[in-house]
């Protein structure tokens, strides 16, 4: 049998190793304040909630809130605590698994503490 080999089926071959990359990196283990958090729920409240905001406060570049040398989260604590404060004080009203979701994707993404 000969197995035909076309331009679609390279592009959806490809996007299904891209989304097994992507899938097994948000499944990386997490620090135990926010162990049982889902990288990938959290990047899904992080766009919609937190982008507009932060780019507001950095110009433009909504990262930049996490990437500045003198940002405050020093660990994995701190980054829940922040994402808490980040809760309470705009009214959001997660629940506590979502802010472990918020801070899971952070870390991830930005924050790096090993478990």
């Amino acid at each position: 049998m000969r197995v035909r080999v076309t331009p679609r089926t390279i592009a959806t071959t490809t996007a299904l190793v891209l989304f097994c990359v992507a899938a097994a990196a948000f499944a990386q283990a997490q620090p135990a304040p926010f162990a049982a958090g889902k990288p990938l729920a959290g990047k899904e409240i992080v766009d919609r909630d937190c982008v507009s905001c932060h780019a507001q406060l950095f110009a433009g570049d909504a990262d930049q809130i996490y990437r500045r040398a003198e940002r405050r989260v020093k660990t994995p604590a701190q980054l829940l605590a922040q994402v808490q404060a980040c809760n309470v004080n705009l009214g959001k009203g997660y629940f506590p698994e979502e802010e472990e979701h918020i801070a899971a994707y952070l870390n991830l993404e930005f924050y790096k503490f090993a478990p």
